[in-house]
């Protein structure tokens, strides 16, 4: 199985070689030291109109963040399971991008913050990524509650897949009675009337490709 973690290469290794930082209006590749003790973890979830509209899922853990490419986006219903794409991780500074990718760089098109808080693990978070089990609670703004990333992925197959989905508690609700990403599409900062129409634009149009980008 093709997994975009490699534990022999430099942190961020992926990330800076699919990028030309002297274009690209993206952070450029850094891990943090801080103590995980000394604060809690961070998540994000960005909308992302790329090749096609997907949601970028980041969990912060050891210094960056790692990294799922969700086509549908999460839901509140646990019996949708999401795709998630496992990609490259991306440094913690990426939580806070909103900007236009330019035409010819990876990921061209637009990238909002859909959601942003912090992550609590169930259990070892580095064992679950190891054997591709990840239970975890978050607490944003729009996402909230008990989840899990499982690895469907065999081995030989050139993406390592994950399912998304929300776990059975107190926030699951029926995709008929709440669709989240429908219910609150805009950035979780408070958009330009310009922005806001040209995202929302871009929700209604077609992809003129299918394949997805980080």
């Amino acid at each position: 199985m093709a997994s975009p973690r490699e534990t022999t290469a430099p942190p961020l290794a992926r990330y800076r070689k699919k990028r030309d930082f002297s274009v690209t209006p993206e952070p450029p590749a850094s891990t943090t030291e801080a103590p995980v003790r000394e604060r809690k973890l961070s998540f994000v979830v960005q909308k992302h109109w790329a090749s096609r509209l997907h949601y970028d899922f980041r969990l912060e853990l050891n210094g960056v963040l790692l990294s799922w490419a969700v086509p549908k986006g999460p839901c509140y219903d646990p019996s949708k399971k999401q795709i998630a794409v496992h990609v490259e991780d991306h440094p913690v500074s990426y939580a806070g991008f909103e900007g236009t990718i330019p035409p010819k760089q990876y990921g061209a098109g637009t990238v909002i913050v859909w959601d942003h808080g912090t992550w609590e693990p169930v259990g070892d978070a580095d064992q679950g990524m190891e054997v591709g089990k990840l239970v975890f609670h978050l607490h944003g703004e729009k996402l909230a509650g008990l989840w899990e990333l499982v690895r469907i992925s065999k081995p030989g197959d050139k993406q390592d897949q994950w399912m998304l989905f929300k776990k059975r508690d107190e926030w699951a609700r029926p995709l008929e009675e709440y669709d989240v990403s429908k219910a609150l599409p805009d950035s979780r900062r408070r958009p330009s009337a310009r922005t806001s129409r040209r995202t929302r634009a871009e929700d209604n149009g077609t992809p003129a490709r299918q394949r997805v980008e980080d």
